[in-house]
């Protein structure tokens, strides 16, 4: 299918040969949050339930690991100069850029898809089953993810980067897509009663923020989710 959205010229952007101090810190937070993310139980009881010590510890972690990680220029976007600078080079996906994005993946999916299937089951039947499903469905939806991950079946998690110009719009309108409708649930889920109406409304907003986002993205509305042009230089996160 021939594409009629909007596309980037490689040439029109700026190139940049060092990461400065402040760019590289402000991507530290978004891997903290999604290697945070990754036990979906603990996850699932910090928005039922609030932050417990549970959450606390597991942030530690996170935040030391990623730290060392981080200082080491072992995170994307963090690293001291772009790894990147031709999109359609066959150059070598570094492992610490296919796993970080392989759990970037699986915050991404994970919870979008398991939050999607609790509000069709309480859609139909009016019962919410959220917290068995996070229990018995979550590690097999990530670890199905972490599987394609490892094999390369992801956007960006190949062993090469040389699709990189088309697969980060694909990465970065899923996330567009799922945080943006994630938000509009946790509004409604606060917000809304627990009746068979509020449930499909809540449904309904969920389904449809995914589908408008997904399309925005499609379109390359939305920052980051335009292809870009081949034969060019370009910097990529």
């Amino acid at each position: 299918m021939k594409y009629n959205g909007k596309v980037e010229y490689a040439q029109a952007r700026t190139m940049r040969e060092r990461n400065t101090s402040l760019y590289r810190l402000a991507h530290w937070p978004i891997w903290i949050w999604v290697f945070f993310l990754a036990p979906g139980p603990l996850t699932f009881k910090l928005f039922a339930h609030g932050f417990g010590r549970g959450n606390l510890a597991w942030l530690v972690v996170v935040m030391v690991g990623t730290g060392v990680a981080g200082l080491r220029g072992r995170l994307p976007g963090v690293e001291p100069q772009p790894y990147i600078l031709r999109f359609d080079e066959d150059k070598p996906n570094p492992l610490y850029r296919r796993v970080c994005y392989t759990f970037a993946w699986n915050a991404v999916l994970s919870f979008a898809l398991l939050n999607l299937g609790g509000l069709l089951i309480a859609s139909a039947t009016g019962s919410w089953h959220m917290k068995q499903i996070y229990r018995y469905a979550y590690l097999p939806v990530c670890g199905t993810i972490l599987l394609l991950g490892a094999a390369g079946a992801l956007p960006r998690v190949g062993l090469s980067t040389g699709g990189e110009g088309t697969e980060r719009r694909y990465f970065y309108g899923s996330v567009w897509a799922v945080t943006v409708s994630q938000a509009l649930l946790m509004a409604l889920w606060k917000t809304l009663p627990e009746t068979r109406t509020a449930n499909l409304i809540k449904l309904g907003i969920f389904a449809s923020g995914l589908l408008l986002m997904g399309l925005a993205a499609h379109r390359g509305v939305l920052p980051r989710t335009r292809p870009i042009v081949p034969g060019e230089l370009m910097i990529a996160d």
